[in-house]
């Protein structure tokens, strides 16, 4: 073949593949390298030059220059395609470790052979470049949705064709659960990333992350698309069901109708295209618990406790509502749980109930014997919200006299009654810290110290014998103490249980 038909080849390559020339003048420049080494019987290094104007290739040996130790040998493993630098200086002094010696060698012939092997070549780096471009295209439509043609299934490994050479791989995990796919199908998916592997750039998507339902709600609903409803999260057990959240800007439009569709219209075409997953359009709220509430539906709430130190709310329900509310598997309390953020608890309400009756009974009862008033003032101080004697001790007296019936002389004895009774305990607490002496033999005990004897003393244990009665629990609440702890001092307490008449414990 001619020089002028190498940069025809290089041209034609070039248009059909919207190639650049110089990655096809490389992959020419590779296939040369490689049919020149194959003319020799034994490893060699080669380079190729192509003239880009001309087609004329000039072909070099290479050398690596290798470290010595100044003589003409050392430092070569392979004099094949090696050479010192004492003797690569000779003809360079210049030259460094790691650079190249080149001679000029004859060419081989553009011909039959070398063709094929060019020919393999470029068509592997046309392969690798028109993976980047499309890469380079996609790069900014990460977080998007896209469509195209199930080209390929193996294994439930779908593979698809975007167009424009452009192909796409959605992993059989991220794959609708059940869902039929035929070659030919057009779905749609939510590109995740775009990865480097092997073979190049790859763009992976997916069908059952969340961000799909929420573009796909982007797409069907114009008013989300032109911004007048938000939507602010989603939750989805993909194939089955999945909860969304949607706000409105715009006073004048409901965004859970708009969502829904006339005759559920629009949510339908949603479920549709991800294998009839059943959607729960829920209105956000800016309060955490009128959110959740929402969240929760089908399911009708009774109650609600929220502790904002654990992030966790309690949610009961009446029992009829009770399965509705967990869902099969607990599938609607954990997407509830998904899209509101908050750690759901669901509860019977009828045991909450109940059980919130013998608290609130306990409490009035409290108050009766620590204040020594009757059952309709005790009832008055749970019902406006009192819990603790230091409550009624401390709050301030304007806020007491805010309640029905309850005057100044009411409020005052309230008060001096729980202060006294505050005051009893805190001298109960002092002189039991006061009596507890610890034995002697607890004191002198091996592993013990001083204040880990008078800790033990406070909670009753006085005596080695006292510790050696107990159990490593029954120590788990001690300052100090855990239960490595514990156990070896327990032990230690009860040797003398088990000594023999000598004295010696037995083994």
């Amino acid at each position: 073949m001619a020089n002028k038909d190498m940069l025809v080849l290089v041209d034609v390559f070039s248009n059909e593949k919207e190639i650049e020339k110089e990655i096809i003048f490389q992959a020419v420049e590779s296939a040369l390298e490689s049919a020149t080494i194959a003319r020799y019987e034994f490893p060699i290094i080669t380079r190729v030059n192509i003239d880009r104007i001309t087609g004329d290739f000039i072909t070099y040996r290479r050398w690596q220059v290798m470290a010595d130790s100044g003589d003409f040998t050392g430092g070569v493993e392979f004099p094949t395609t090696q050479i010192s630098l004492a003797a690569a200086q000779l003809d360079e002094p210049e030259i460094e470790v790691d650079d190249f010696v080149e001679d000029e060698i004859e060419s081989v012939e553009f011909g039959r052979i070398s063709a094929q092997m060019a020919k393999q070549v470029i068509i592997h780096k046309v392969r690798e470049a028109e993976r980047k471009k499309v890469a380079d295209a996609y790069a900014d439509r990460v977080g998007e949705l896209v469509t195209g043609v199930v080209k390929r299934i193996d294994k439930g490994n779908i593979y698809m064709d975007l167009g424009g050479n452009a192909d796409a791989f959605i992993p059989r995990e991220q794959m609708i659960p059940r869902e039929t796919v035929r070659v030919g199908d057009r779905i749609r998916g939510y590109l995740q990333e775009i990865r480097t592997e092997a073979r190049g750039p790859q763009l992976f998507v997916s069908r059952t992350d969340t961000n799909l339902l929420i573009a796909l709600f982007k797409l069907e609903i114009p008013e989300v698309g032109e911004g007048l409803i938000d939507v602010l999260g989603g939750a989805r057990d993909p194939g089955s069901r999945a909860k969304i959240s949607v706000r409105s800007n715009d006073p004048r439009i409901d965004p859970v109708g708009a969502c829904v569709g006339m005759r559920g219209s629009r949510v339908q075409a949603i479920s549709n295209e991800l294998n009839g997953e059943r959607i729960d359009i829920i209105l956000w709220n800016d309060t955490d618990a009128q959110f959740v509430i929402n969240a929760m539906s089908p399911a009708e709430i009774e109650s609600i406790v929220v502790d904002e130190d654990k992030h966790t709310m309690d949610v009961a329900v009446s029992e009829d509502s009770l399965s509705q509310a967990i869902g099969r598997g607990g599938q609607n309390v954990r997407l509830a749980t998904e899209l509101t953020g908050w750690e759901l608890n669901v509860l019977n309400a009828d045991e909450v109930n109940k059980n919130t009756e013998t608290e609130l009974r306990n409490l009035i009862d409290l108050f009766m014997q620590k204040l020594d008033v009757d059952e309709d003032i005790a009832t008055v101080l749970v019902e406006v919200g009192f819990n603790t004697v230091e409550e009624v001790a401390y709050v301030p007296t304007s806020e007491m006299l805010e309640i029905d019936g309850f005057d100044e002389a009411l409020v005052e004895t309230l008060r001096s009654r729980a202060k006294d009774v505050l005051l009893m305990s805190a001298l109960a607490s002092e002189e039991k810290i006061e009596v507890a002496e610890p034995a002697a033999d607890l004191l002198e005990m091996r592993d013990m110290s001083k204040t880990l004897a008078y800790e033990l003393a406070s909670k009753g244990i006085i005596t080695m014998n006292d510790l050696a009665e107990q159990a490593v629990g029954d120590l788990l609440g001690v300052d100090g103490l855990d239960e490595v702890m514990a156990a070896k001092l327990i032990m230690t307490a009860r040797e003398p249980w088990f000594a023999n008449e000598d004295g010696e414990v037995e083994k």
